[in-house]
């Protein structure tokens, strides 16, 4: 059975955004995904499910919403994709927590770059549905903006290695 890999925008333990990873999981088990599992408590789900991707996808979106009183976008990704997406690091020699990943469930456009604002010393590499950001000082610190990503979620690249491992 596929093992499929969701990642859910603007989820966390506090603020707007709330969703305990137990109860995730537990939506998950109620969808009849198998042998859910999350890591951290950033929105972060690995699961089993002979559905396609974007069946699964728009099952747990639909339950999220229901949950939540709210649509949440979920991003998701296969085994070999991350797998893949993990390989094609260009940032190879960067430290992992300084490299994010922005990934989306739709190619990004052509014209991605022209709103890319307040760029400084960040490294910018686009792939079909993705954009790794070496922030080089940091995130912290920095004010890059890509509209192009708005409807990304990003992971750093040890999250990802965590969830391919899961």
């Amino acid at each position: 059975m596929p093992t499929h890999i969701a990642l859910l925008r603007a989820v966390n333990v506090g603020g707007t955004g709330k969703l305990p990873m137990a109860e995730l999981r537990a939506l998950a088990e109620q969808l009849e995904f198998e042998n859910p599992r999350t890591y951290i408590a950033s929105g972060n789900l690995v699961f089993e499910s002979a559905l396609a991707a974007n069946k699964a996808r728009a099952k747990l979106e639909a339950a999220l919403a229901e949950h939540l009183g709210k649509p949440v976008g979920v991003v998701m990704r296969s085994a070999g994709e991350l797998r893949a997406l993990l390989e094609a690091n260009p940032f190879p020699d960067a430290p992992p927590s300084r490299v994010l990943v922005s990934l989306l469930n739709d190619p990004l456009p052509a014209d991605w770059e022209s709103g890319v604002r307040n760029q400084k010393g960040e490294l910018i590499v686009a792939t079909k549905r993705e954009l790794y950001v070496h922030y080089v000082d940091g995130q912290g610190a920095s004010k890059l903006r890509i509209p192009a990503a708005e409807a990304a979620t990003a992971r750093n690249l040890n999250t990802l290695r965590a969830l391919l491992e899961l």
